[in-house]
């Protein structure tokens, strides 16, 4: 059974170096090869192609964040707290950032949450995102800044 302290570590290194824009091969190496992982971000998939669908494996690890590392701009991202489930191997996170929709540049200052299970290995099987689609929504259809300004 992993520790609170190992699962606590593994989390915050997933987390850090996802905020600090590291390259898809290093995101990619923090989720499981013993068992196929899931990325989920949920919202109306018609707001984006990353939302509300599974991505099932790794090559749909790789198109998750690449779609949306393609899509969105993500600055100033920051990471707190963290709960820890070691029965369970699970950690939840609330993080925020600055999120910014390329084609429109339209912008918003976002709070969200992120749930990651972990295998026994401490890397990630699960990685769930709770984020406001509705935002990211506004900002593709370049409708943001007319509500909010």
């Amino acid at each position: 059974m992993s520790s609170r302290a190992d699962l606590l570590s593994a989390a915050q290194s997933f987390c850090s170096a996802f905020a600090a824009g590291s390259s898809l091969d290093t995101v990619v190496a923090f989720f499981s090869t013993q068992t196929p992982p899931l990325v989920i971000e949920y919202g109306l998939p018609a707001f984006a192609p990353f939302l509300g669908r599974p991505f099932n494996d790794t090559n749909g690890v790789v198109e998750y964040f690449t779609s949306l590392t393609n899509l969105v701009q993500i600055d100033g991202m920051t990471f707190s707290d963290y709960v820890v489930d070691a029965e369970v191997r699970k950690v939840s996170v609330k993080g925020t950032g600055r999120f910014t929709w390329r084609e429109t540049g339209q912008a918003w200052d976002e709070t969200f949450t992120y749930t990651l299970d972990f295998d026994d290995a401490l890397k990630v099987t699960k990685y769930q995102v709770w984020a406001d689609s509705g935002a990211l929504y506004l900002a593709r259809t370049g409708k943001l800044n007319a509500l909010v300004n």
